[in-house]
C-alpha cells in the first residue's frame, strides 16, 4: 500500500483483498477519491474518460463482493476498465496507459490475471463469461463468473447469441446490464426506446437520456420489463440504481449464487461525478489534456491540414448533394467517422445502426439492390467483424457498396483490437472487389468517387490523422481502374538501380527515402486489381523492387507485387516491407511505425541492407524481406 497525498482511502487499497478489508461506511469516500484521481489523471494524459467515470461503484462493488480473481470478471470493450485496473495493482501506472511500453488502453491477459479476457472490440463479454461458465462446469469448479455490458455493446447481435445459448445451457452465470443510454455516441434501435420508457417511468435519474423516440409511451409490456432477456431463460433484476453502493452490493451478494443465468440491470451516468462529462459524454468519452476543474480543453492552433476523415465528410456530403441516391451507413461510428454534417444535412439518408457491423454491411447490400448507392463508413478494424457479409452478401452478389474503411494501418494508442493491420490482405483475396489506397486527400476524394462510379464493390482505405495538405479538385476526377503513377523519377545512373512500389500512405515516407537512395517512386493507387503493366516495366528497368505498405507483409500488397512477378517468371529480386507477423501494442503512429522499420530511416536502413546482398549480382526469384 502506498500513501498518496490528498487520497487517504485510495492509497490503502492496491488489490481487491485490501478493498475487502475495508469498512462498508468508507465505500462512498473511496468512491468520490477514484473519480478524482481519474479526472485528475486523465485531465493530465488524456484517454478515455467519461465511461469510466460511470462504472467507479460498479467496479468497487464487483470486486468487494466477488473473488476476483479466482471469480471471473468479464468487461466488454474496456472503456469502461480504468477503475477496474486502478483495483487491480495498477493505480501507480495509470499515467503510462496507452503509452509506448506502457498500461494496454483495454483489458488484457497478459497484463493482469484480473483481465480475464481480452477486449477492444465490444459485445463479446456475455459469449467468453458463458464459456468460463460452461468450463467451470465441466471441471466441477466452484466460482461465480459475471459479464458487464453496456447498452451499446448490447446492440450487436453477438450479445444475443450468447443469451440465447447461455440460457438454453442454463449456465451459472450473473450478467449485469450497465445501461447509460449511450454508445460512444447516442445509443439507438428499439432495446434503446424499452430502457428510456422504463427509466421514464420508474423515476431514476439519467440527465442525459433521451425520451424514447417512438411516442409510445404506456406498452403493455412495461408489466413485466424483463420480458425480453426473461424470454432467453434468464432471470431478470431491476433496475437499480448503479451508483448506489449499498444497492449494488445487496444485489450482487443476493444474485452470485442463484442458480442459472441470471440478468441484472442498472442504471448509471456516462461522465458521473464531473459536469462537463455528464453534459457532453460524446465529447468527453475519448479526451485529450483537459482542466480537471472546468473541464476545458487547451486552445488549439487553428488546424492547417483536414483529417482523413475530414476529407470523407466533406467529400460524402457533396456527393450526396449531387446524387439523392447516396445513403450512409455507419455502425456506431458517427463522429469517428465523419459523418455528423450528413447526418444533420440529410437525415433520411442516414443510417446508424448500432454496434453491429454484420447488419451494416448486409444493409448496405439491401439498399444496393434497390438501386441506392450506399456508403458504408466503417473503421478497418470494426470491418473484420462483417467480414462474411463483406463475401456472401456483396461480393458474391457483385453489389455496388463503396466501403470507406478508415482507420488503415497502424492507429496509434488503441494497440492491437484497433490496428486495421489486414485490410489488404482480406480484402484482396476477395473476387468483384476493387481495392484502393490513397496517397493523399486528393486521391481520397478521387478515389471514393471512382468506386461510386463502379457497378460493383470497392474499398478505399485511408489512415487516421492528416495528409499531406494537397490541394483538392473541387469536382474529383475520376481514375481508371488498375492504373498506378510514377511519382518521383531516378535522377541519376548509379548501380544497383531501385523502385519502390509504395500503396497509400506509404507513399511518403517512401519518396523521402528516395531521395536519399535516388530511387524511382511509384503510388500504386489499386491493391486489386494491380497494374501489372507497370510492376513489369518497372522490374525490367531496376535491379530491385521494393513494395511498401502498412498492412501485413504476408498476404498484403506486396505479395499480391510478388504473385505478379511468379506469373511472368521474373526474377527481378524484391524486398517487401509491411507489418511483421505479430500483433503491434500500443504508442504513437509515429514510435510504431518506427519500431516496424516503416519510416523514413527504417525504409532507407532494410534497403541498403538488400542493397549488399550478394544475390543482387545474379538474376533470382522474387523473395521476402
Amino acid at each position: 500500500m502506498t500513501d498518496i497525498p490528498g487520497y487517504a482511502l485510495l492509497g490503502r487499497v492496491q488489490t481487491p483483498p485490501d478493498l475487502r478489508r475495508l469498512p462498508a461506511a468508507e465505500l462512498p469516500a473511496l468512491a468520490t477519491e477514484m473519480r478524482r484521481f481519474l479526472i485528475e489523471t486523465l485531465g493530465r494524459i488524456g484517454g478515455h474518460f467519461a465511461a469510466n467515470l460511470g462504472t467507479v461503484e460498479l467496479s468497487i462493488a464487483l470486486h468487494r463482493c466477488l473473488n476476483t480473481p479466482h471469480d471471473r470478471v468479464v468487461w466488454d470493450v474496456g472503456h469502461q476498465a480504468y477503475p477496474h485496473k486502478m483495483l487491480t495493482d495498477r493505480r501507480e501506472r495509470l499515467e503510462t496507459i496507452r503509452r509506448l511500453g506502457g498500461l494496454a488502453p483495454f483489458c488484457l491477459r497478459s497484463e493482469s490475471e484480473y483481465d480475464t479476457f481480452g477486449v477492444g472490440h465490444s459485445s463479446t463479454s456475455i459469449s467468453a463469461a458463458a464459456g468460463m461458465a460452461a468450463a467451470a462446469r465441466l471441471k466441477n469448479e466452484k466460482r461465480h463468473v459475471c459479464a458487464v455490458i453496456g447498452d451499446g455493446g448490447m446492440t450487436a447481435g453477438m450479445a444475443f447469441e450468447a443469451l440465447n445459448h447461455a440460457g438454453h445451457l442454463k449456465l451459472d452465470m450473473l450478467v449485469i446490464y450497465n445501461d447509460n443510454d449511450m454508445s460512444i455516441s447516442e445509443n439507438v434501435g428499439a432495446l434503446r426506446n424499452h430502457s428510456a420508457r422504463l427509466v421514464k417511468k420508474l423515476g431514476i435519474s439519467a440527465p442525459h437520456r433521451a425520451a424514447p423516440d417512438d411516442g409510445e409511451h404506456n406498452p403493455a409490456h412495461m408489466d413485466n420489463p424483463g420480458a425480453l432477456f426473461e424470454t432467453f431463460g434468464f432471470g431478470y433484476h431491476g433496475p437499480i440504481d448503479g451508483h448506489d453502493l449499498q444497492a449494488l452490493s445487496e444485489a450482487l451478494n443476493r444474485l452470485k449464487d442463484l442458480p442459472g443465468p441470471q440478468l441484472l440491470h442498472i442504471i448509471t451516468v456516462k461522465g458521473k461525478g464531473f459536469d462537463p462529462a455528464e453534459g457532453d459524454p460524446i465529447k468527453y468519452h475519448g479526451v485529450t489534456q483537459f482542466d480537471p476543474v472546468t473541464g476545458a480543453f487547451p486552445s488549439k492552433k487553428a488546424a492547417t491540414l483536414p483529417s482523413y476523415t475530414q476529407v470523407f465528410g466533406d467529400w460524402l456530403c457533396q456527393a450526396a448533394e449531387a446524387d439523392p441516391s447516396v445513403v450512409a451507413i455507419t455502425p456506431a461510428m458517427r463522429e469517428g467517422s465523419g459523418l455528423v454534417e450528413f447526418a444533420r444535412r440529410f437525415p433520411e439518408r442516414y443510417f446508424d445502426v448500432g454496434i453491429a457491423e454484420q447488419h451494416a454491411v448486409t444493409l448496405a447490400a439491401g439498399l444496393a439492390c434497390e438501386g441506392l448507392k450506399p456508403v458504408c463508413a466503417i473503421y478497418s478494424t470494426f470491418l473484420q467483424r462483417g467480414y462474411d457479409q463483406l463475401i456472401h452478401d456483396v461480393a458474391i452478389q457483385n453489389l455496388p457498396v463503396v466501403f470507406a474503411l478508415d482507420r488503415g494501418g497502424l492507429v496509434g494508442a488503441d494497440g492491437a483490437t484497433h490496428h486495421g493491420s489486414f485490410d489488404l490482405s482480406y480484402l484482396r483475396c476477395i473476387p468483384n472487389m476493387v481495392v484502393m489506397a490513397p496517397s493523399d486527400e486528393n486521391e481520397c476524394r478521387r478515389m471514393l468517387s471512382t468506386g461510386l462510379s463502379l457497378n460493383q464493390p470497392s474499398a478505399v482505405r485511408y489512415p487516421r490523422g492528416t495528409g499531406s495538405g494537397v490541394t483538392c479538385d473541387a469536382e474529383p476526377k475520376l481514375l481508371t481502374v488498375g492504373k498506378g503513377r510514377i511519382v518521383r523519377e531516378a535522377h541519376g545512373r548509379r548501380r544497383p538501380r531501385v523502385a519502390i512500389l509504395a500503396f497509400g500512405a506509404m507513399v511518403q515516407p517512401a519518396l523521402e527515402a528516395a531521395e536519399i537512395l535516388d530511387a524511382v517512386v511509384a503510388d500504386m493507387r489499386f491493391v486489386k486489381p494491380l497494374d501489372t503493366e507497370l510492376i513489369l516495366e518497372l522490374a525490367n528497368e531496376n535491379d530491385l523492387l521494393v513494395t511498401l505498405e502498412d498492412n501485413a507483409r504476408m498476404g498484403g500488397a506486396g505479395s499480391g507485387v510478388n504473385e505478379v512477378l511468379l506469373a511472368q517468371h521474373h526474377t527481378v529480386p524484391v524486398l517487401n516491407l509491411g507489418l511483421p507477423d505479430q500483433f503491434i501494442e500500443h504508442g504513437t503512429r509515429e514510435e510504431l511505425l518506427a519500431q516496424c522499420g516503416l519510416d523514413t530511416a527504417g525504409i532507407q536502413r532494410s534497403i541498403q541492407k538488400r542493397l549488399r546482398s550478394r544475390d543482387l549480382d545474379r538474376p533470382s526469384a522474387a523473395q521476402n524481406a
